[in-house]
């Protein structure tokens, strides 16, 4: 999931007149870059590795999505949506495996996902409280014409 988040978060060029919001979605990308690393260490520390059948599917499902906005008008207010929403299963899903590491026994495994999961809720709550400037930033351009909108 987190190398799904990596390839899903990655800005393009698509918010490049939302320094805010560009600013915001590369922090969490390295967050992101870190929190794979964390994982496959937990991971290594159980003898096991990541599913690459998992990671490749994941990965499609992610460029899938972030291809959906390219022909959207509003891609930003709909990546803003889309962040949203991933954000929140991804909160879920590290709920899911601290509860699931914490019933195994793996202590270490529960709190690298707690700690996750905190920075997926910061993420998710940054996006909240930022929605609607972007959305007002971007009405406020489409209605002037600028393509700078956009992107």
């Amino acid at each position: 999931m987190a190398t799904n988040a990596v390839t899903y978060t990655t800005p393009g060029g698509t918010i490049e007149n939302y320094p805010q919001l560009k600013a915001r979605i590369e922090q969490h990308v390295g967050e992101t870059r870190s929190q794979k690393v964390r994982l496959e260490a937990c991971l290594k520390a159980r003898g096991t590795a990541s599913s690459g059948t998992k990671d490749v599917a994941g990965k499609a499902t992610a460029f899938m999505q972030g291809l959906g906005g390219v022909f959207a008008g509003d891609e930003v207010v709909k990546g803003a949506l889309a962040s949203y929403a991933f954000e929140h299963m991804e909160i879920a899903s590290y709920k899911i495996l601290a509860a699931a590491a914490r019933q195994l026994g793996d202590q270490d495994t529960a709190q690298t996902c707690d700690e996750i999961c905190r920075e997926e809720e910061e993420m998710a709550e940054w996006l909240a409280d930022h929605i609607d400037s972007v959305v007002i930033a971007y009405l406020q351009r489409e209605s002037s014409g600028s393509s700078a909108s956009k992107r």
